[in-house]
């Protein structure tokens, strides 16, 4: 399903830091063994549903794309009262690999997506935290030969719209701008959880789709060390899934996607810094009806980030992933721009 993940790697949320000096209907082919391959047909769009097609930022369908994202900063601490709107744009292109039992061949898709966030940050029981959501809008194709037949499906729509709760558990205390002034990081623990809703466009009887059709959920911790110039940040999670129980008048389920990021960033200058981006998934087999697919995904992207202030409330954000290696999933390379307005108390 284009629902299937979110593919383009544009984060949903920017993250904030404001220090001093520092931005801290697919067709079945006619033929005598007509039901043996409608079954495959089915077979192949399950796996579309929890491949990666798309709904960034919060990835309504989540399966493999959701496990894609790269954010580095994601961590980063601002003052209580921070406030942050962030529109972006993304776009993925490459081949999708499937289950090789399955007759398809040369599968690949064109994803393009806009998303607008919302961030705000928080005094939690004394804890630095913040609390953003993200709404998501996509369009794009996905074509490939279906049992030597040439196949192509054109969608766009409302994604399925995420938020987020993140803490600091450790090293950054709840502050306003006066003590954030004099704060300097050093090391962070944190915790987060996304949740997805499945509200974005959905029809049972496609088989693909913007929307999971199903709630999704990420629990994470992350830990984040600066020394003078560098940061570096290792997140540990997992996508959990419930069951879409009207996938074409069938119920199809998702075992859970672990997944964990490292990223390397520096401060080229007060206004400026970059970052070096890895992120390992491995999980996500899908059932429908209680039959197991064969489509364990053991995958990995790299990438980079780019932010720099363009004033004292304006940024830019630039993103670029590819594939570094991939068994079942999307094999995109994507680049992505984010624009960000932050205000807040005193700011």
């Amino acid at each position: 399903m284009i629902a299937a993940g979110k593919a383009f790697n544009v984060k949903a949320i920017a993250q904030v830091e404001v220090s001093r000096g520092r931005e801290g209907g697919l067709a079945p082919a006619l033929s005598s063994g007509f039901v043996k391959r409608r079954e495959h047909i089915r077979a192949y769009c399950s796996l579309l549903v929890g491949l990666a097609l798309l709904t960034i930022a919060a990835s309504g369908s989540t399966g493999s794309v959701k496990a894609q994202q790269l954010e580095p900063r994601a961590y980063s601490v601002s003052p209580v009262g921070t406030n942050i709107v962030v529109l972006g744009y993304g776009r993925s292109t490459g081949d999708i690999a499937f289950d090789p039992s399955l007759p398809i061949t040369d599968a690949s898709a064109k994803i393009n997506g806009a998303f607008a966030g919302y961030f705000r940050s928080i005094d939690f029981f004394g804890r630095s935290a913040n609390v953003s959501v993200a709404l998501p809008y996509v369009w794009g194709n996905l074509q490939g030969n279906v049992g030597g037949q040439f196949q192509q499906a054109r969608r766009s729509g409302l994604g399925d719209p995420s938020i987020r709760f993140a803490v600091n558990l450790y090293g950054a205390p709840a502050m306003d701008l006066k003590k954030f002034s004099a704060y300097r990081q050093k090391t962070v623990v944190g915790a987060s959880v996304v949740v997805v809703a499945p509200l974005g466009q959905y029809d049972p009887a496609r088989a693909i789709n913007l929307s999971g059709n199903r709630w999704a959920f990420k629990p994470e911790v992350g830990i984040s060390r600066t020394i003078r110039r560098l940061n570096l940040d290792l997140y540990l999670g997992a996508w959990l899934f419930t069951a879409n129980n009207n996938f074409q008048g069938r119920v199809r389920t998702q075992s859970p996607i672990a997944s964990s990021q490292f990223h390397l960033s520096y401060n080229v200058k007060p206004k400026l810094w970059v970052a070096f981006d890895t992120t390992f998934y491995a999980g996500g087999r899908t059932s429908t009806n209680g039959v197991r697919g064969n489509d364990l995904q053991r995958n990995s992207r790299i990438g980079g980030t780019l932010s720099f202030k363009l004033d004292r409330r304006q940024s830019l954000k630039f993103a670029y992933s590819r594939g570094a290696f991939t068994t079942i999933g999307a094999d995109f390379q994507a680049v992505s721009v984010a624009y960000q307005y932050l205000w807040g108390r005193g700011l």
